[in-house]
């Protein structure tokens, strides 16, 4: 009997021809497999004459599918999980289900293949020695502008999803908090006929999509450069930063007159924080 084990399977997120040749083999092999979506699956199943059963796995069923599946593998039967695009849990249901699989003692092991977010650092030209994934930003404007703002210090590149409803005024919020110069770089419909990768700064890409309502369409990885690293030097500012921040400190608290000198002259907000406290 086959050893009882659930496949986390990657799958194309966009050309088909993405599919590796092992995720066919086991796709064809396995008795059950779990899908976000069974109509999605079913169409790329079809398209490699793959037959295997198929269960919805969702974030509104995961729970419960996963007993189903818990029974499958204690029969010694072998299961893989699918989600609509890409790699399964990376911004897609299937972490509480494969928690639930480890802890009742079966197996579970990765089928690698298809990342959005790893495929649009690969290609776009932004430090990737060291990155932080996001993933999709609140809907909601408070929510999102916290979120953006608690990662406004990162010095390393941030990576978001965002959708075609949402991408705009996400580019809003990020030129709120990061600034209109920070570097960034909007990959679109990755290795979809329409694949798109624009670099620029936040407010250059901003005026890109308004130009453009077809940039506006498809599915995004948005990549932000990270914020300049501080070595707390401040005798390293220069005269005129200085002459500049003094005048906004004279009417404002320190921590306003940094942020809104650190706009003026580039350099990053919490050296010239520092430059106030140090100077009173």
């Amino acid at each position: 009997m086959a050893e009882a084990v659930l496949y986390v399977i990657a799958t194309p997120i966009g050309n088909l021809g993405d599919l590796s040749a092992r995720a066919i083999k086991l796709l064809s092999e396995v008795d059950l497999i779990a899908a976000e979506d069974t109509r999605h699956t079913g169409r790329l199943l079809s398209h490699f004459s793959i037959k295997s059963s198929l269960v919805s796995v969702h974030d509104h069923n995961e729970i419960a599918r996963a007993e189903l599946i818990i029974d499958y593998l204690s029969q010694g039967k072998r299961v893989a999980l699918v989600s609509d695009a890409g790699t399964p849990l990376i911004s897609d249901p299937g972490y509480g289900l494969v928690k639930r699989v480890r802890e009742a003692g079966f197996n579970v092991s990765p089928v690698p293949g298809c990342c959005a977010f790893v495929a649009a650092l690969s290609a776009a030209g932004l430090p990737s020695d060291r990155f932080m994934f996001i993933g999709f930003l609140p809907a909601k404007t408070q929510a999102r502008v916290k979120q953006l703002s608690e990662l406004v210090d990162q010095t390393c590149t941030l990576i978001f999803y965002e959708s075609t409803h949402r991408i705009l005024v996400s580019l809003d919020d990020m030129i709120s908090v990061y600034g209109d110069h920070r570097e960034a770089v909007i990959a679109r419909e990755i290795t979809k006929t329409f694949e798109t990768f624009k670099h620029g700064t936040l407010a250059d890409l901003k005026a890109w999509m308004l130009t453009d309502a077809n940039q506006q369409k498809g599915e995004f990885v948005v990549l932000v450069r990270g914020a300049e690293p501080v070595d707390d030097k401040v005798d390293q500012i220069d005269a005129r930063s200085a002459h500049v921040l003094g005048l906004l400190a004279a009417e404002l608290p320190p921590k306003k007159a940094a942020a809104i000198a650190a706009e003026i002259t580039g350099i990053h907000k919490k050296q010239l924080y520092e430059y106030l406290l140090q100077r009173d």
